[in-house]
């Protein structure tokens, strides 16, 4: 008995299973068609689709690509700003989707900083520039602005999920849900407009919020070959139930349904490297190995289990790319 509430809350969760977790018993593909519907209705998928509008604003050379500024209208009336870095010296290169998390917005993962705490961020972790990283492994980099972050956030800078994600889910929507809904929008534009950017092969990166985004987008695209989240891939019970999260983390009843770690089917048989941190403290690793020893199962089950890694850095909470890129390269892409 107990009449903290948190602490009830989260021995409720603890006691009840998912319901549509993981079984060997029942037939994997009827399975993963459940988890597929339930998790599409969970995230209040699909949204209204538009006319993408897309419009280029600037195309500028640097000294290894060129550099596209453009928009795409993902819903009717909501616009994304985007940048399209093509590598110097190629027709066409496949592409890598580089998404941020929670900080100052895109231009960090773009290497263009716009203030001295822009310009730190990079100073103490150059990983974060993932656009210029996916140039330097050969690739087009496709670096879109979240949902309440940086030019999308109530300043114009920084973050701002809490107040737009209570809206959302006051409507039946989710952030996440929306941020993935975005990112496949801007994948039909871009494939439809730049001829330079191959339509096979494509990998999905991205960081703490933006790992986060990276793995729902994978379970929802088919067209995602390899998906690479960092420092977002644990348990619900380990991270987002057992410590305070932003909001734009939060799928309301997911954990009803499922853990993390199951929604891999909708990833199974394409490639996933899921990345930790051995100090992280908001994604802790023991909730990380948990979950990847159940996407392990379901990778077998899939007739794939060659097709899935972790990587584990030796530092908190950070992007670790050079571990990725080695692991993705050792599979093949």
């Amino acid at each position: 008995m107990t009449k903290n509430t948190h602490e009830y809350e989260y021995k409720n969760l603890q006691k009840n299973a998912p319901l549509l977790g993981y079984d060997r018993n029942i037939p994997y593909e009827k399975w993963r068609l459940q988890v597929r519907e339930k998790l599409t209705e969970l995230l209040g998928l699909p949204l209204e689709t538009c006319d993408p509008c897309l419009t280029v604003e600037s195309r500028e050379r640097a000294e290894d690509r060129t550099e596209i500024r453009f928009t795409v209208q993902t819903e009717p009336g909501y616009i994304v700003p985007c940048w399209l870095y093509i590598p110097a010296g190629v027709k066409s290169a496949p592409l890598t989707i580089c998404l941020s998390g929670h900080g100052g917005g895109m231009q960090v993962a773009a290497g263009k900083p716009k203030n001295d705490m822009d310009r730190a961020a990079l100073e103490s972790w150059h990983h974060r520039a993932m656009g210029p990283r996916a140039v330097r492994e050969g690739r087009c980099a496709l670096i879109v602005e979240a949902r309440s972050f940086g030019e999308a956030s109530l300043e114009g800078y920084g973050t701002s999920c809490t107040e737009a994600a209570k809206i959302a889910m006051l409507m039946g929507r989710t952030t996440i849900g929306e941020r993935v809904w975005d990112v496949m929008r801007i994948l039909d534009a871009v494939l439809d407009t730049f001829p330079e950017v191959e339509r096979e092969n494509i990998v999905c990166t991205g960081n703490s919020g933006g790992g986060t985004a990276t793995y729902y987008l994978a379970c929802m695209d088919e067209r995602i070959a390899a998906a690479a989240p960092c420092c977002s891939v644990c348990t619900y019970e380990a991270s987002i139930a057992a410590m305070p999260h932003c909001l734009c983390n939060h799928i309301p009843g997911i954990r009803k349904y499922f853990e993390m770690g199951d929604l891999a089917c909708l990833i199974a048989p394409r490639k996933l490297v899921v990345a930790a941190g051995e100090k992280d403290d908001i994604f802790p690793i023991d909730g990380v190995r948990e979950t990847y020893a159940r996407t392990r199962q379901i990778y077998t089950a899939a007739g794939a289990p060659e097709n899935c890694a972790m990587v584990v850095g030796a530092l908190g909470h950070l992007n670790y790319a050079d571990l990725l890129w080695e692991k993705l390269h050792e599979m093949g892409i």
